[in-house]
């Protein structure tokens, strides 16, 4: 079974595309945080996971965010 399912995650976001795109962009963060931590980047550029997850996939650790509530998205005004 793969966890988070999508119907959950679909409740948290309006359509797979926002989650995609928003899934991404937590991802390219999340690898950011690993692969910057020995330099000393403040936790703005990249902060660090928000949960702690079995899962050493970016991706993955993004959509249990995303399900788990952490990680909200907000659809920007037109």
């Amino acid at each position: 079974m793969i966890y988070p399912r999508i119907d959950e995650l679909l409740e948290k976001v309006e359509s797979r595309y926002a989650l995609v795109i928003v899934a991404a962009k937590r991802a390219r963060q999340i690898n950011n945080y690993h692969h910057q931590l020995g330099e000393g980047i403040g936790f703005e550029e990249a902060p660090p996971p928000l949960i702690e997850s079995r899962s050493k996939n970016y991706l993955t650790m993004a959509m249990e965010e995303i399900a788990t509530g952490k990680l909200s998205h907000q659809h920007p005004p037109s």
